[in-house]
């Protein structure tokens, strides 16, 4: 296998509004990041993912980017942000950085230009269509809700914008538009950062009047084009989002030869609990059977064409404990479980900021609520006829405000997070479920996830063992072994509340019981509510 320093990372996102606020605003900051660095070593992660910090008018929570070369005043200063790589480098942590290469937002220089003429020179950075206002091109619809298509009178033109009105699509097909873009991406890479996380990367190649938005004909070509341009002249890590990647694309997209991205997010596993056909809002029980089928695909078809990214919670996602673990009696139990089912797996895990603690989602009225995505959704289907009751219930279950909601350090005032006003409201649960209480509590989940990452470290076989899945067709545990030449692992999980037995032989004497959310786990199979475990067999 090759050394790539990634296949044995783990990487530790952080929403930077949310992580620590040094300055009292009730946001968080770049100062705030940098003086929790201590703690980031601690648990023993390699490299954060940070959400954006360029300078943004926050439409859409910084995914929005007016200037990819500045930092957000909200956040600190472009100095500030100089110091966050230098000193996280002195924990042995490296700042891969969010871009936002899709779409810039309207008020980037670039789109004030290019709506003053269509002889603009940067014109032609975004995606335009003639027409007649009020005359859509076509009914694509955007994806945070309304026509995809946006009337500029100074113009006579519509623009293309898949998200929000405020975030126009940028024009790929220009190839003055890519340089712009590989100029940044080096002037960055030139400043240290260890790289690079790309939002909806596979959105950049779009065909608007195919009704083509993801994996358009020249994504392929756009990336190889990219990575040569910039990640290949330095040692960095790039993963792309990807809601539209198959196993087949991420091959291509992950390709050991370095030709694109290191790898890609895929959420095909994330998006089972929803109804077949319909929105993340229409809820639907786990198919735990297709979780298995989903995790066995990904994590065999990958292996050696390809890598895998390995994560349950992100900013845009809810609190994993509360969807698919047990957030009351079991909310220990069960969020130890979830780190130890994905940590033995193939790939480079993420854990999202509070993970490690496990945070719980939020059940808020509609007023608390912040994001642009759940606050239109709201309205959309007050409108259609949808009751409140049933609105608020997809809310509370899948909003990305579950994500968003502050760290919760300590039991003190605002869970330690900030000595002002949070930007939005804080767990209520902070005062149990906290940073303080768990870091040297040995039978905490911080504890359970600092295992997991020193585990990787240790044995190569996390980084590149063959996986087979076990017990294939059992409704209730989830087990697999990873074997290379020199060890093997075996991890047995218990996904639900129930004490089952394990139809798997007892490990022998030989499997050293490695890690269990059970104090007194040992080798026989029965299994008690969300019981995980994982031994070791070295050769």
């Amino acid at each position: 296998m090759d050394s790539k320093w990634w296949k044995n990372a783990v990487i530790y996102q952080i929403y930077p509004r949310s992580f620590a606020d040094s300055n009292g605003d009730g946001i968080g900051d770049l100062q705030g990041i940098i003086s929790k660095l201590d703690y980031l070593e601690k648990l023993g992660i390699d490299a954060v993912w940070l959400s954006p910090v360029c300078k943004s008018p926050q439409d859409d929570n910084g995914y929005d980017i007016s200037d990819y070369q500045d930092i957000d005043p909200m956040f600190g200063t472009l100095r500030d942000m100089e110091e966050l790589i230098e000193e996280a480098g002195k924990h042995h942590i490296r700042i891969i950085m969010d871009l936002v290469l899709n779409h810039s937002s309207d008020e980037h220089d670039w789109f004030q230009e290019a709506k003053k003429s269509r002889e603009n020179p940067y014109h032609d950075y975004y995606v335009w269509r003639d027409g007649v206002e009020g005359v859509l091109p076509n009914n694509m619809r955007a994806a945070f809700g309304g026509s995809a298509w946006e009337w500029v009178p100074e113009v006579q033109q519509y623009y293309f914008h898949q998200f929000s009105v405020k975030q126009p699509d940028l024009n790929w097909e220009n190839p003055k538009l890519r340089r712009e873009i590989y100029d940044m991406i080096n002037w960055w890479i030139g400043k240290g950062v260890g790289g690079f996380r790309l939002d909806v990367i596979d959105q950049i190649a779009k065909e608007p009047d195919k009704m083509i938005t993801n994996n358009g004909p020249r994504l392929h070509e756009y990336l190889r084009e990219l990575s040569q341009e910039t990640f290949q002249k330095a040692d960095l890590v790039t993963v792309g989002e990807a809601w539209g990647a198959t196993t087949e694309l991420a091959k291509l997209y992950s390709n050991p030869d370095n030709s694109e991205l290191s790898m890609v997010f895929q959420f095909e596993h994330i998006c089972l609990d929803q109804m077949e056909g319909k929105e993340k809002w229409d809820l639907a029980p786990l198919p735990f059977m297709k979780l298995k089928e989903v995790f066995n695909r990904w994590q065999t078809e990958l292996h050696e064409k390809g890598w895998n990214s390995l994560f349950w919670n992100n900013h845009d996602l809810p609190r994993i404990v509360s969807r698919w673990g047990n957030d009351g009696e079991y909310r220990i139990e069960s969020a130890k479980m979830l780190a130890i089912l994905l940590h033995g797996m193939q790939g480079t895990p993420y854990i999202y900021q509070g993970e490690e603690l496990g945070m719980t989602n939020v059940a808020y009225g509609i007023e608390e609520y912040r994001d642009i995505e759940t606050v239109n959704l709201y309205k959309e289907r007050l409108e259609k006829g949808y009751k409140e009751e049933e609105i608020m219930r997809s809310i509370h279950a899948k909003s990305r405000d579950n994500a968003r909601t502050p760290m919760q350090w300590t039991s003190g005032e605002n869970a330690g997070f900030t000595d002002g006003k949070p930007w939005i409201k804080i767990n209520p649960n902070y005062r149990e479920i906290n940073a303080e209480r768990q870091i040297d509590d040995e039978n905490s989940v911080f504890r359970c996830y600092q295992q997991l990452i020193r585990f990787r470290k240790a044995y190569p076989v996390f980084a590149d063992g063959d996986f087979r899945m076990l017990l294939m067709d059992d409704e209730n545990i989830f087990a697999y072994t990873r074997t290379n030449e020199d060890s093997q692992l075996l991890v047995v999980c218990n996904f639900y509340d129930q004490t089952v037995r394990c139809p798997l032989e007892e490990p022998d004497a030989s499997m050293k019981l490695l890690i269990s959310n059970y104090k007194d786990a040992d080798h026989t199979m029965v299994l008690r509510p969300y019981e995980a475990r994982m031994y070791l067999k070295e050769k």
